[in-house]
């Protein structure tokens, strides 16, 4: 986080995200909290989030918040190439689901009718128009994702309602996301 930068930027949109999720370290709290303190827009994104917020686990961010080695296999998973196993661990494999498109199973859920999987999406692929049936939430790993007119950069977080739609969603650069969905999503 810069704290040089201009009235309200990606940095500060950044900071407000990290400040509502209480993720941000102690010493740079006292900053986050002046520059919400000066930024009209910052405050206005910070209420912004309160529904997503609530709507997430109340959990002790300490708990939440993962420890470095975590992020190092987290790192080693998603940069594994189609085909080839993490580093000692047996792992789902990457299945080319359409062309430029494939995914790694994580989790299914029969009673909810949930998944949760990785996503990765070669550079200038779509992926399918489609209807929620559910909630669908995004985590975007690395990348930038355009979802209709919205664009996505690492780090982002996109949920989407039930009865909802993406008309596109493609990407340029390519990209990987963690993507948890219902089985009964509907391809238009």
């Amino acid at each position: 986080m810069n704290q040089e930068s201009g009235p309200h930027d990606r940095d500060h949109a950044e900071m407000v995200v990290l400040y509502a999720l209480q993720a941000l370290p102690p010493a740079e709290r006292p900053v986050a909290q002046a520059r919400l303190a000066g930024c009209a827009e910052c405050r206005r994104e910070l209420e912004t989030l309160a529904p997503v917020l609530g709507s997430l686990a109340s959990w002790p961010t300490d708990v939440l918040r993962p420890v470095a080695p975590l992020w190092d296999r987290l790192a080693q998973r998603i940069g594994v190439e189609p085909g080839q196993p993490a580093a000692g661990q047996p792992e789902a494999e990457w299945k080319d689901v359409a062309p430029g498109i494939s995914c790694k199973l994580l989790a299914t859920d029969p009673d909810t009718r949930r998944v949760s999987m990785l996503v990765r999406l070669a550079p200038n692929t779509d992926y399918p128009p489609h209807e929620h049936a559910g909630v669908e939430e995004l985590h975007l790993l690395d990348g930038v994702l355009m979802v209709d007119e919205r664009t996505l950069h690492p780090g982002d977080y996109l949920r989407s309602e039930p009865g909802t739609g993406d008309a596109r969603v493609w990407s340029e650069t390519g990209c990987t996301c963690v993507l948890m969905t219902s089985y009964d999503d509907v391809l238009m």
